[in-house]
């Protein structure tokens, strides 16, 4: 009788190290915050799949986990939670899709499912929550893990560049847009225009808003234009109408009066970002009177996540991304920080002399 075959091991167990980014020494992107470093590839436990990284968007909570302006919840965390890959093993037990199926790993990673924000349908509130890139290891690497009930699953043929965005700028975005009660037809601010506000302006364009986007840069103003705003403008310009909602997309406390002073009536402001510089003082007759609403954007749901990625597959937003190889993601973060990508930078698997991995 002849003796049965080890398994054939994946391409994790073949190799045991991997290449990723950690955020070293939180600090301004000028004292070098990030630091390359070799790791394990790590081991997917049950429950969970482990992804061979195609690409990772650099989110702008990337920024600010690298900065210091989020507080690190471990030490030398490997940042990103917008990466497109391709299962390359699962957990003991793990019911998920099979090794070669391409998934989206996103923010929020894991929820308690008991609690009563749960229960509710109110998942992005749970106490317990985790995040990629925050609690747990992110796309900054040739592999993660994330837990199989909190993958999304993604087009096998669709461009793996302009998926990735979507995976945070687009569904948080999206989370904006329901939070700040837009009606039908109704007028849009939007306050900043980089990787989350290009995409999130293109669903309500589509969807029937007409758009007005303030921001400081000449370059996303021209961006802005481009993809349907109804006028474009500075950053504390008036629109040329009162406007039924706002966003928020930049991180600075000094717009909000600004934009709640845009509001018509009953309007909704809603503040997009994890991190906001400190609100200076409201006059409340002028900014808050008149049943203006102030709303706060945590997180998202999966079923945000999966709504958007629908309406995206419907609208076909054009995803504008500026490509990065992965071993100058220190460098796409320190353009984000100045305000010189155009959409939302992206980190490429294999992109260049000094990355060995073979995108699959």
């Amino acid at each position: 009788m002849g003796h049965a075959q080890p398994p054939a091991k994946s391409p994790a167990e073949s190799r045991a190290e991997m290449d990723a980014w950690v955020v070293a020494r939180p600090g301004p992107m000028d004292t070098h915050p990030l630091e390359r470093v070799r790791l394990p590839v790590p081991v997917p436990a049950p429950g969970e799949l482990l992804v061979r990284v195609e690409v990772c968007a650099v989110c702008r909570t990337d920024l600010h986990l690298a900065e210091g302006d989020l507080p690190p919840r471990r030490p030398r965390t490997v940042p990103g939670h917008e990466a497109v890959g391709r299962v390359a093993a699962l957990g003991a037990g793990t019911a998920g899709p099979p090794p070669g199926t391409r998934v989206g790993v996103a923010w929020l990673r894991s929820t308690c499912g008991a609690c009563r924000h749960c229960r509710r349908g109110a998942e992005n509130l749970c106490p317990s929550s985790t995040y990629t890139g925050w609690d747990a290891d992110g796309g900054y690497a040739e592999y993660l893990t994330a837990p199989a009930a909190y993958v999304y699953p993604l087009a096998d043929d669709a461009d793996a560049t302009g998926l990735a965005p979507l995976l945070c700028a687009g569904i948080i975005g999206y989370r904006a847009l329901l939070r700040a009660d837009l009606p039908p037809g109704g007028r849009l601010g939007i306050y900043g225009f980089g990787a989350s506000a290009h995409l999130t302006a293109q669903i309500a364009v589509a969807e029937g808003a007409a758009v007005h986007v303030m921001t400081r840069s000449a370059a996303a103003r021209e961006l802005a234009a481009k993809l349907g705003a109804a006028s474009v403008g500075g950053t504390t310009d008036s629109p040329p109408e009162p406007l039924d909602a706002a966003i928020l997309f930049a991180p600075v406390g000094d717009l909000v009066p600004v934009a709640l002073d845009a509001l018509d009536r009953g309007g909704t402001l809603a503040v997009a970002g994890i991190h906001l510089t400190d609100i200076p003082a409201l006059d409340y007759e002028r900014s808050l009177f008149q049943e203006r609403t102030l709303r706060s954007v945590t997180a998202n749901t999966r079923a945000d996540g999966r709504r958007f990625l629908e309406l995206a597959a419907v609208h076909r937003p054009r995803v504008t991304t500026t490509p990065y190889p992965f071993h100058e993601a220190d460098r796409a973060l320190r353009d984000l920080s100045a305000d010189r990508v155009e959409g939302a930078a992206v980190l490429i698997m294999g992109s260049g002399p000094d990355d060995p991995t073979e995108v699959i």
